[in-house]
C-alpha cells in the first residue's frame, strides 16, 4: 500500500509520503514524489497505485514537460496533461494488466504554483484522469492507506494553521498509519511550498531521525488517557467515585 498526504494552508502546501513498496512477500523502498522546480513554476506529484503504471506515466509526462513546459501557466494545465498521460498508459497496458489479475489504478496528489496561479493549488487526480481541487473547507487529502491518519487531521488541522503545524499533523497521521499497517513505513519524503516562492523544499527522513517524536506523542497520549475526566465511565465497572464528606469543625 502507500501513505501520501497533501495539505493546503493559508501559507502554502505541505506534502508527505512513505517509501514502502510491496510486491507479494517482498518489500523495498522507493521514492514516490516527483518534483519540478523552475522559474515561477513549481509543483510535485505523489502517487499511489501500481508502480509500473506510475513510472511509465511519470516518464511520459517528463517528456512533455521538457518540450512544452512554457505552455503550462496554471497548475490545472499540468494536472490535465498528467491525466492525459495516465490515460495513454491505460490504453497501452490496462487490458494486459487485468488479464494478469492486476487492477489498473493510479491515484495522484498534485500540488504547486505556476506563474498565473494566484496561490498554490492542490488536486487529487483519479485513475480515469479526472480530478478535484482540495480547498480550505477540507484542507487535506490522503491516498493509499487512508483510514488511520484521518482522526488526527480531522480533530486538529485547519486551513489557518502554519506550515510547521501542518507538517507536524502530517507526520502524526503517517505515524498512526505506520503503527497500524505493515505496508507503510520509513523513510518518508516531505515537500513544502510557501506562497509565491515558486520553489519546493524537499527532504527525506529515516526512522532514527524522528523516533523521538513518536515516543513523545505516545507518552502524551497515555498521560492524556489517564487524566481524562471520566468518572461517569467508571460507573460502568462499578468504580464511580463518591463525593467526599467534609468533617465538621
Amino acid at each position: 500500500m502507500t501513505f501520501c498526504i497533501g495539505i493546503k494552508t493559508k501559507n502554502g502546501l505541505v506534502g508527505l509520503s512513505d517509501s514502502r513498496i510491496t510486491s507479494g512477500n517482498e518489500t523495498t523502498s522507493s521514492k514516490k514524489v516527483f518534483t519540478v522546480n523552475r522559474e515561477k513554476h513549481s509543483f510535485f506529484i505523489m502517487t499511489s497505485g501500481l508502480r509500473s503504471v506510475r513510472d511509465k506515466a511519470i516518464t511520459y509526462f517528463s517528456e512533455v514537460i521538457e518540450k512544452q513546459d512554457e505552455s503550462f501557466t496554471k497548475l490545472f494545465h499540468a494536472v490535465n496533461e498528467f491525466g492525459n498521460q495516465v490515460k495513454v498508459v491505460a490504453r497501452e497496458d490496462k487490458e494486459f494488466l487485468e488479464e494478469a489479475g492486476l487492477h489498473f489504478n493510479l491515484f495522484s496528489i498534485i500540488g504547486g504554483q505556476l506563474e498565473h496561479d494566484t496561490e498554490p493549488k492542490l488536486y487529487l487526480l483519479y485513475p480515469q484522469g479526472n480530478w478535484i481541487e482540495i480547498r480550505k473547507g477540507t484542507p487535506f487529502v490522503i491516498i493509499g492507506n487512508t483510514g488511520f491518519g484521518n482522526p488526527v487531521l480531522k480533530r486538529s488541522l485547519h486551513h489557518e494553521d502554519s506550515l510547521e503545524y501542518a507538517l507536524r499533523c502530517a507526520f502524526l497521521a503517517f505515524d498512526a498509519t505506520r503503527i497500524s499497517a505493515n505496508d507503510v513505513d520509513f523513510p518518508i519524503d516531505t515537500v513544502v511550498l510557501k506562497n509565491n516562492e515558486y520553489f519546493i523544499t524537499e527532504k527525506r527522513f529515516d526512522q532514527k531521525d524522528l523516533e523521538h517524536i513518536s515516543a513523545f506523542w505516545n507518552n502524551r497520549l497515555k498521560n492524556a488517557i489517564a487524566e481524562l475526566p471520566a468518572d461517569i465511565l467508571n460507573s460502568a465497572i462499578g468504580e464511580e467515585k463518591q463525593p467526599v464528606e467534609k468533617e465538621e469543625v
